[in-house]
């Protein structure tokens, strides 16, 4: 089992010490809070998952959390439902952009409301907050896995898988997704260590697992020789196993997927999928709402919370104490 985190001590430490105050304060008591997540959809394991990380959290504090969210990944979506919540007039909100440019103005309604803000998951801008510096540096934090790094360990296990040469490419959403489009990068930087290694053009499913598997069968209709794919997502990577199990290449063209749902375990025992590297989105939604609360009874926060990343495959699969980063549904 390999297990990466960038947890900051600096960060762990500060975010302790003010959820530590905050359990001895009785005027923090005093006040029910109510904390909004907003996920990129609902319907994603992962931001179930996250949900009950920060249900778990909610309770400890005994804030009241509230989840709404659109059903597909998709600014167009996600806005409106933000402007409900914000509607609302929620303590705190914390959401996933699903873009990183287009929803820095309807969050900075939220802003301008009083309402303070953390991401999760995904960022807006750079990600880079509270520097005085840009038009999207207002939200507090930004708590989330290494996905840079993340996409260097897929590009190395997909390396590995394909022997060192041949053709591969990205399964990805679409551009400006913060989280996928760093997935991407580290990816392809990583893959420039291995020269005998091509990668072909990124093909964008917007989500759409089944867009991802005609992909897949496309790539391979052009390409006979390809050797393997990397699923940026979740959506992403079932969607690509999915066409290299139609496409009857199962064991052929390997798959490395970035996220963990629960048919994994199945794909992974089969051969269908090589390596899913499992982020841990109960973290996030946990950390999340912590920080929430902590910031609300006058603490301070770190403004980057970092959570890890499991990877699973053929040799820890069937281990109890990794099912428990195997996302819920």
């Amino acid at each position: 089992m390999e297990r990466r985190s960038f947890l900051k001590a600096t960060a762990v430490a500060s975010l302790a010490t003010g959820v530590a105050a905050v359990a001895g304060s009785t005027k923090a008591a005093d006040k029910k809070f109510t904390i909004a997540l907003i996920p990129g959809l609902t319907t994603d394991a992962f931001y179930i998952t996250m949900r009950k990380g920060a249900e778990a959290a909610a309770k400890a504090v005994g804030a009241e959390l509230v989840f709404q969210g659109g059903p597909d990944f998709n600014p167009v979506t996600q806005v409106p439902v933000l402007d409900a919540v914000i509607a609302k007039k929620p303590d705190f909100i914390l959401i996933a952009p699903t873009d990183k440019d287009q929803l820095i103005q309807p969050l900075k309604k939220a802003a301008d409301a009083g309402i303070p803000i953390i991401t999760v998951d995904t960022f807006i801008g750079t990600g880079v907050y509270q520097t005085g510096k840009g038009d999207a540096d207002f939200p507090l934090a930004y708590i989330a896995s290494d996905n840079l790094l993340g996409g260097a360990i897929a590009a190395r296990a997909l390396a590995k898988a394909v022997g060192e040469k041949g053709k591969v490419y990205v399964s990805n959403v679409k551009p400006g997704v913060s989280t996928t489009d760093q997935r991407e990068q580290g990816f392809k930087e990583e893959m420039k260590k291995y020269p005998n290694i091509t990668v072909l053009e990124t093909q964008y499913n917007d989500d759409d697992a089944n867009k991802a598997a005609s992909q897949l069968q496309a790539v391979f209709a052009r390409n006979s020789d390809l050797d393997g794919v990397f699923g940026a997502n979740l959506f992403s990577a079932l969607g690509a196993a999915n066409g290299v199990q139609q496409a009857g290449q199962t064991g052929k063209i390997r798959v490395v997927a970035f996220d963990a749902p629960t048919s994994i375990v199945d794909n992974i025992n089969s051969g269908l999928v090589d390596l899913a590297i499992a982020q841990h989105p109960a973290e996030i939604g946990y950390f999340g709402v912590m920080a929430a609360y902590a910031h609300l009874t006058g603490n301070s926060i770190p403004t980057a919370i970092g959570t890890g990343f499991t990877v699973i495959d053929k040799s820890n699969v069937a281990d109890k104490k990794i099912a428990k980063f195997i996302y819920s549904d």
